[in-house]
């Protein structure tokens, strides 16, 4: 028998420039690239700020951890950004010992992470043109 792991990404659009994801299911070897493809692809389509939900994940090892990181560096080479919202314990507690959460925000919903883009984005957006 395989096991195979399942992995759903649902994307809303709460504000220009910005794409939150959430991810329902496995973050693991077979999925994490799925999630990495995704994030590339919003941010070439000019969502450059994403919000990953990741309330629903019920998995995590170090390929989802990877996939963070690259979109991470992906989002930050186009001039956006990668938050984290929701993680449960064991994804936030991953997040801390592998230091990974020091590269991105971390929020403990979707909504302070919406409002912290919000609010900082007047001002990023202003230097922009330069």
């Amino acid at each position: 028998m395989t096991h195979s792991t399942t992995l759903v990404l649902t994307v809303r659009h709460p504000a220009d420039s910005l794409a939150v994801v959430t991810v329902s299911g496995e973050l693991d070897v077979e999925t994490a690239p799925a999630l990495r493809v995704k994030a590339v692809d919003l941010i070439g389509q000019g969502y450059a700020h994403v919000v990953l939900d990741m309330g629903p994940v019920e998995f995590c090892d170090s390929s989802g951890l990877n996939a963070l990181i690259a979109i991470v560096h992906h989002a930050r080479d186009h001039g956006g950004s990668l938050s984290v919202a929701a993680a449960p314990d064991q994804l936030t507690r991953l997040l801390d010992m592998t230091g990974v959460g020091g590269l991105m925000p971390v929020h403990a919903d979707v909504a302070g992470a919406v409002a912290h883009f919000t609010r900082g984005s007047a001002a990023e957006e202003d230097t922009s043109g330069v």
